[in-house]
């Protein structure tokens, strides 16, 4: 069948559609520990996209990579923190596609874990291939940017820039493909009353999920923790406006003013370090469903998904579900949180 998304440049790199899996034992976990009724509990593995460990993405990435082709590209330039997901499934997707990739890494998360800066992701993306450089947390990003695509134009190369998270309107092309392909397995269980909830950070996904709502006109509703800002009012804003654009690309309505929805509860200190909650939602998910989460993004997601769950906000649904994002890998960057468990 095609779909509005059918027009763009995709270069295919994702196993899809992941699977949706229900969660019947946290269910009765947390059965225990509240009286509040509980909705059926789903869990959208976008961890099992396949590439290179997987994780969301990779979906932003099959569109991302195509028009980096379609223009002619030889080189693949993004950026993030130290320990990022994203970093590590652009350098797998650059390979992928025949082309080279360099990571401009901000140390930015004050974590002083002995493994984090030479395990996790960081191995990976070396093991990769990928050209890595680690650059202060502070330093100029707009000046660093520039003088790495000089230099590549200078040496003859052609780059292409993916933004952190691959959060532009064209990456966000690969969650609007997820929200229709999660709506048709939902018609498919016989499921109509659905929220989705996942952890957002630099927002395409969440700009991408609300893009495909407005095209599909109905449910999941989406929501969101915060696991990426402080400022989560202003956070919201620049979801919105990349959640319009995205929206304009697949010539669906734009989103309504208050389409963007954060629970901003659950970040801790800051991003990329650890809180307690998290670690007891990646234990207890590990333990009740085999499933294994991140420290950074899909643990403090899951932290704040239960937190819900156990204040009865979904108790009203008939299904509440959790996108799964990835970020294993940042497990072994952490070892020191789960070295007596």
């Amino acid at each position: 069948m095609s779909t509005p998304l059918d027009s763009f440049p995709r270069f295919p790199l994702a196993h899809l559609p992941t699977p949706l899996a229900e969660m019947k034992r946290l269910r009765e976990a947390l059965a225990r520990e509240t009286g509040n009724r509980l909705p059926r509990l789903f869990i959208k593995r976008d961890d099992c996209t396949g590439l290179a460990g997987g994780g969301n993405k990779t979906r932003k990435l099959e569109f991302l990579i195509g028009e980096a082709l379609a223009g002619g590209a030889d080189t693949v330039v993004t950026t993030g923190a130290v320990q990022s997901n994203h970093a590590r499934q652009t350098a797998a997707a650059a390979a992928a596609a025949g082309l080279s990739s360099v990571l401009v890494l901000f140390d930015t998360v004050p974590y002083q874990g002995s493994a984090y800066r030479r395990s996790g992701n960081l191995l990976l993306d070396a093991v990769l291939g990928a050209d890595v450089r680690i650059v202060p947390g502070d330093a100029d990003a707009g000046a660093v940017f520039t003088a790495v695509m000089d230099e590549l134009k200078a040496a003859g190369r052609t780059p292409y820039f993916v933004p952190v998270g691959g959060s532009s309107a064209v990456g966000s092309l690969g969650y609007a493909n997820a929200y229709l392909e999660l709506g048709a397995q939902l018609d498919d269980a016989g499921i109509g009353d659905a929220v989705l909830v996942h952890a957002s950070s630099s927002g395409g996904t969440q700009a991408g999920l609300v893009a495909g709502a407005c095209h599909r006109g109905r449910g999941p509703e989406i929501g969101a923790i915060n696991v990426y800002r402080s400022d989560s009012d202003a956070m919201a804003e620049g979801i919105h406006a990349l959640a319009c654009k995205t929206a304009a690309l697949i010539e669906a309505p734009a989103p309504a003013p208050g389409a963007v929805v954060l629970d901003h509860a659950h970040l801790g200190e800051r991003y990329g370090l650890p809180t307690e909650a998290m670690r007891r939602a990646v234990e207890l998910v590990a333990r009740t469903e085999g499933v294994l989460l991140d420290p950074v993004y899909t643990g403090k997601g899951m932290a704040g998904f239960i937190a819900q769950l156990l204040a009865g906000t979904h108790s009203r649904r008939e299904a509440a579900i959790f996108l799964h994002t990835g970020g294993m890998p940042g497990l072994f960057a952490y070892e020191e949180e789960f070295a007596s468990v």
